[in-house]
């Protein structure tokens, strides 16, 4: 199956602005044309995109999504290395989920805090309505 631009940025979730810069910088390579000149992108093509998209969220900066691409021409030989930065690239989202982590327990410690003290605000607005009845 072939997307114009438009259709691989809704498939995507990226823009069209991004998918031409990705493709500026080398992370995605220059999709098939139609035979009017337009880009074609292919069911592959929307596959790379959300790999990039995951790699983007991660925190991956740029420049190593952009040696990924690059490795990934090499086929086999670059496997190592393409593991690595993976490899390095899961280390990194393991610290931020161990961060966020603390910052979510510290957020549910000040919840339950606050639980509590609505809760003896409410024993004690009913114990005052009790005593004026």
């Amino acid at each position: 199956m072939s997307y114009s631009i438009a259709q691989a940025a809704e498939r995507s979730g990226l823009s069209v602005d991004t998918l031409r810069y990705y493709e500026r910088i080398g992370l995605l390579d220059p999709p098939a044309r139609d035979s009017g000149g337009r880009r074609s992108y292919s069911d592959d093509d929307l596959g790379w995109l959300g790999f990039l998209t995951k790699l983007r969220l991660t925190g991956m900066p740029i420049r190593m999504m952009r040696e990924y691409a690059q490795l990934r021409h090499r086929g086999a030989a670059s496997y190592g290395r393409r593991k690595a930065i993976l490899t390095d690239q899961r280390a990194s989202v393991r610290e931020r989920i161990a961060e966020l982590q603390a910052c979510l327990e510290i957020l549910d410690y000040k919840i339950e805090h606050y639980d509590q003290i609505e809760q003896q605000m409410t024993a004690a607005d009913l114990i005052h309505e009790e005593a004026s009845a």
